[in-house]
């Protein structure tokens, strides 16, 4: 199982919120290029770039996204605001490896199929779930379907992987949900991608066993409730 660090952007600089709430924001760095740089030289081989600005129509930070890629630090994958075939074409040439889809993807399945087939594996499917329910939008919308019922619609599709986001668990540093991530790896025919509330090595090493094929982290590193290079060391590949 592969640990990928977590660079959420925020007004230029890299943030972590509570619950994805904007009005609680625990860190904040500046220069996230030397954040980057940082989790490459404890050992990580893989970043996760989210623009929260461009996810929440805020904003953009797509000229910090440029520099990071330009940097060539690891393989990257890159989201937030993806809504176009255009957005997801400009990422893949300034270098991203993966590009995340969220909202559009799970709204409109026929636009996923298409995309999907004309970026064969370089899309990342982003689920936000809340109690087995998917939500988009910033989670402000909840969708007729459980994260099984998207897996289920989405097989057969070229891609790259699915990102499980347990918003429920998301910043609490509380734990993440097994039984959910065990489900979807279970019914998933990609990489699934796990994220929220992981908080301990005992956390990883319960997903490592349950199938899961890289975990987003971002809080826990940050605050430093994980040591950095213990997790490199053991999640590295």
């Amino acid at each position: 199982m592969l640990a990928i660090p977590a660079l959420d952007l925020r007004d230029g600089h890299v943030v972590q919120l509570i619950g994805g709430d904007y009005a609680h924001e625990s860190i904040r760095l500046e220069r996230p290029r030397d954040v980057a740089r940082e989790w490459s030289h404890h050992g990580f081989h893989r970043l996760h770039i989210v623009d929260l600005d461009a996810a929440t129509a805020r904003g953009s930070n797509r000229q910090v996204v440029r520099d990071l890629l330009a940097d060539k630090i690891c393989p990257m994958q890159v989201g937030g605001g993806v809504r176009t075939d255009d957005d997801i074409r400009s990422l893949v040439d300034d270098g991203a490896d993966w590009v995340i889809v969220g909202t559009r993807a799970l709204e409109e399945p026929a636009w996923l199929e298409e995309t999907a087939a004309n970026f064969p594996g370089r899309l990342i499917v982003a689920a936000d779930v809340r109690e087995r329910n998917v939500v988009t939008r910033g989670w402000s919308r909840q969708l007729r379907r459980t994260i099984l019922d998207v897996v289920d619609d989405m097989r057969g599709l070229a891609l790259g992987g699915l990102l499980v986001t347990a918003v429920h668990r998301e910043g609490l540093l509380q734990g993440t949900d097994l039984p959910l991530m065990e489900d979807v790896a279970e019914a998933s025919a990609w990489p699934v991608h796990a994220s929220g509330g992981i908080a301990t090595m005992a956390d990883l090493r319960a997903l490592d066993e349950r199938g899961i094929a890289g975990v987003v982290i971002g809080m826990a590193l940050y605050t430093g409730t994980l040591d950095p290079r213990i997790v490199a060391e053991e999640f590295a590949q």
